[in-house]
């Protein structure tokens, strides 16, 4: 088994595009399409102290985590903003704390190019939710 060993990457065509051939050979994939352009765990209880990263576990690619001042809702900004506004969040979360946490709803809106907003509800009332662990990635274009 050979190893390359480099610092850049680019593309012979295309100097943002490589194609990496797929497990069966006749398929290709983008690999810049494929990497996660964004990603941020975060303790929202502890994150509700204004526009910055007081409760984040760990991220890359975001400058503030802004507190909305309804519970459970966060503005998320990028350090480098997105291509568009049609990019790909995954959000997931839960509660350490040992309660119940399968009733909660984890929703994104407002995306754009800079940020997007994310929320945390209770699914029986609505009401809002700072769970303890939130995760989220983003996938899409870069600008």
């Amino acid at each position: 088994m050979s190893t390359i060993k480099t610092n850049t990457l680019t593309g012979t065509t295309s100097a943002g595009s490589i194609n990496v051939t797929g497990e069966g050979g006749s398929t290709t994939t983008n690999l810049q399409q494929g990497l996660t352009k964004c990603m941020i765990t975060y303790n929202a209880g502890t994150a509700d102290s204004g526009t910055d990263l007081d409760g984040v576990y760990d991220s890359f690619n975001y400058t503030s985590l802004v507190d909305r001042g309804s519970t459970g809702t966060f503005d998320l900004n990028f350090t480098n903003n997105m291509g568009n506004a049609n990019y790909c969040v995954n959000f997931t979360g839960g509660d350490f704390s040992g309660t119940d946490d399968s009733t909660s709803v984890h929703y994104i809106t407002n995306l754009a190019t800079g940020s997007y907003r994310a929320d945390c509800f209770v699914f029986s009332d609505g009401s809002g939710n700072d769970t303890t662990y939130n995760a989220q990635q983003v996938v899409g274009d870069l600008a």
